[in-house]
Order: C-alpha cells, then structure tokens, then sequence
C-alpha cells in the first residue's frame, strides 16, 4: 500500500509510483506524466493522437531499472479513455480506443498521465469496443472518465530485422480509412507500424 493510495490527495505533489522493472530504461514519473528517454507521453498523445506507442530498452529484472538490457525492448502504449460507466458497487467499467490483446501490456502498472486525480483507486474493468478486456479489475482513479489517458508498458517484440514494433496482430478500433489517412501521414515522419509509435532507436 502506498502513500497515494492511502491518501490520494498526495497526488498533487507525489507521483504514484511505478515498477521500474515492467517500464523502460530511464522512465521518469511526474505528477502528470511520464516521460521515457527524454519523451514525455502526453506530449507523444498529443502530436500522435491515440492508440500511439514509444519503443525504449528494457531493464534488467530486479535491477530496479538500473541496468538496461542490451539486447530486449519494452514500449509503452498510451490509450484514450472513451466511455466511463457509473460507479457499481466497487468496481467501474472503462472503454479504451485500443484492442490491447496482442501487445499483453503489463495491465496492473496502468496509469492515469495529464492530470493528477485525487480520487481514491477503485477496480476498474478496462475493454475495447472490440470487445477484449483485461484480465482482471485494476485499481484505477475512481474519477476517470472520457478523454483521460492511460499509459501501461509492454514487452516488445522484435521483428525479423532486429526492430522491436508492437506485437504482430496490433490493431486500433479506428475506422479503416482513417488507419489509412494515419498510416500516411506516419509514414511520412519515418513509422511503418499500424500503431502510431515513436523510438528513441529509430533514425
């Protein structure tokens, strides 16, 4: 139990804190933000718009993120909060603009990025409107609502060439044209994935 979880009006002067080990090398946690390698996310949402990744090196486990990994590569994917449902209970039910199956992120370290919540954390149930879900109820700000960003690291994988992407079979809820008109402008800054995703690697 932390001291934000506690009390949660710490927030607006204590990050949440987050496992080194699950995010990449040099994340930074801020109040509202986080940032990885010198990218802050909410910045990478804004220009990206969502579902958008960031690549960076992974850890070595149990080093605390101390040590990069030479080899391995973990992302981060920020999503958008679409529907929020009321309160039942304990538990809330959240509608994300991502079907995150494929890219199996490390669901219990999601957290809210451009705002500092003072609500206390409740069970919070994330879904696609594809229909894929997470595994279990998170502990999330019971404030969430349409808008919010949510950002939760992933295990990348690396393709054939020796590039980390998101995991094959990625897929946003857009619409197919404008994953289209998207994937062009995209293109143009130098990504080829069907996610919109940066890379400290990439040149």
């Amino acid at each position: 139990m932390t001291l934000t979880r506690i009390l949660p009006t710490l927030r607006r002067s204590i990050p949440d804190p987050i496992s080194m080990d699950r995010w990449p090398e040099a994340t930074i946690a801020s109040t509202t933000d986080l940032s990885v390698g010198g990218v802050s996310l909410l910045r990478l949402a804004e220009v990206c718009g969502t579902p958008a990744v960031h690549l960076g090196r992974a850890v070595e486990p149990g080093t605390g993120g101390r040590l990069a990994s030479a080899t391995l590569h973990t992302g981060v994917v920020v999503v958008r909060v679409l529907e929020a449902s009321a309160q039942r209970g304990l538990e809330r039910a959240i509608v994300i603009d991502g079907d995150l199956t494929e890219l199996d992120p490390a669901w219990a370290e999601a957290r809210l990025i451009g705002r500092a919540s003072v609500a206390r954390a409740v069970p919070t149930t994330l879904t696609a409107p594809s229909g894929c879900s997470a595994l279990a109820p998170i502990a999330l700000p019971g404030d969430l609502g349409a808008g919010d960003l949510l950002a939760l690291p992933y295990t990348a994988v690396t393709d054939d060439a020796g590039v980390a992407r998101p995991a094959s079979g990625w897929r946003s809820v857009a619409q197919t044209s404008d994953l289209a008109r998207e994937e062009s402008a995209y293109r143009s800054a130098g990504t080829t994935s069907a996610a919109k995703s940066s890379s400290p690697d990439r040149s």
